[in-house]
């Protein structure tokens, strides 16, 4: 973890209102529940994901790019993918593997088969929720290894949502249930002072030379 007192030398350089803002909100971060999106064709969807991401508490976002690399829209993300960590894949095996690695339960969202509605989903257990392409959903090497499925209840002749209003319907409904329940799903202390570090340093003009000049009169 960053030296404390290098910490405390980097908030003197924004307003205390700045720095309490950075505490609140990153005491409502969570790495409890993760998201993934697999080649998403639309670029303002991903983006929108991330902001949904950002603005519910969710702290890391897996991206798979198999068909081709995309880059995130800055003007539909609103600065999110500022605040929130976005993990890149070149493949859904290498996404699955790293979240398995991590202690996720591989969650497919799907209106089809046999899947779980919203509002019966357990969340005890650490979760990575997977969102698929606007037109064919999830491949089936993604469903083939999901733990589970879950689905948002519609009642229209429209079979599906649009992947970011899923995304923000499931996230707002999961974090909500989260926050409310017995579950420890905050960011441990070294999380947090990490997060802080990283938005210190976003934040702060010339940053790395601040740092590397407190570094050498500190060794």
């Amino acid at each position: 973890m960053q030296n404390n007192k290098l910490l405390a030398h980097l908030e003197t350089f924004l307003t205390p209102r700045r720095i309490a803002l950075f505490d609140k909100v990153i005491a409502q971060r969570t790495n409890h529940f993760t998201v993934a999106t697999q080649d998403v064709y639309q670029l303002h969807n991903t983006s929108a994901v991330i902001r949904s991401c950002e603005v519910f508490g969710i702290q890391n976002i897996h991206v798979i790019e198999e068909r081709k690399p995309k880059r995130i829209d800055r003007e539909i993300a609103m600065g999110a993918q500022k605040w929130v960590d976005v993990n890149r894949y070149a493949t859904s095996k290498d996404c699955i593997k790293e979240l398995k690695s991590k202690g996720y339960q591989i969650v497919a969202t799907t209106p089809y088969g046999e899947s779980t509605e919203l509002k019966d989903f357990s969340i005890e257990k650490p979760s990575a929720i997977f969102f698929g392409t606007e037109k064919d959903g999830l491949s089936e090497e993604i469903l083939d290894q999901a733990d589970s499925r879950i689905q948002i209840p519609m009642f229209g002749f429209t079979e599906s949502l649009n992947i970011s209003v899923s995304a923000a319907i499931i996230l707002q409904h999961i974090t909500s249930e989260l926050k409310s329940s017995e579950i420890s799903w905050e960011l441990s202390e070294d999380e947090k002072e990490t997060l802080k570090y990283e938005w210190l340093k976003k934040c702060i003009k010339n940053s790395d030379s601040i740092i590397s000049q407190y570094n050498s009169e500190n060794p």
